[in-house]
């Protein structure tokens, strides 16, 4: 119970870091998805001639798609341009969630809709909130000031 006691205080002082482990986290899930969806692009393409909204601009959408998830995901994890690597993840989600997922509904064997909306979620937090100190911009920010003065 000692140890627990001492994790939880030393947490609780660097709460930041637990946002900057979520950050670089979540870049890696959507680089790996990125990835995935480069190397299976028929299953992507699939998913939105099923939801029947984008089948016009289907080729485009999923180059987008995968673009947006690898240069945003790799973004997201060393933490450079952080709100504009959420920035461009966010649109794709909101498709995922409201245009791909959501007649599916919730409780489904895959929870697709369930994880989009939570990574929709946590991509509007990063947005706002932004790098921490684990991060490229912190870095940059820092050298700059310290030149500066």
């Amino acid at each position: 119970m000692e140890k627990w006691n001492a994790l939880v205080q030393k947490m609780e002082a660097h709460r930041d870091l637990c946002f900057e482990l979520l950050r670089i986290y979540l870049g890696l899930g959507l680089l790996a998805k990125g990835i995935f969806f480069i190397s299976q692009t028929e299953f992507l393409s699939r998913l939105m001639m099923e939801a029947g909204e984008f089948q016009a601009m289907t080729t485009m959408v999923v180059h987008y798609v995968a673009l947006a998830h690898i240069t945003g995901g790799l973004m997201l994890v060393i933490g450079m341009g952080t709100r504009l690597a959420a920035a461009m993840q966010i649109p794709v989600l909101f498709g995922a969630v409201f245009f791909i997922h959501f007649k599916e509904g919730v409780f489904t064997t895959g929870q697709n809709l369930e994880f989009s909306a939570l990574v929709l979620f946590l991509l509007i937090l990063i947005f706002i909130y932004g790098s921490g100190r684990w991060s490229l911009d912190y870095s940059l920010e820092h050298k700059k000031a310290e030149v500066e003065v």
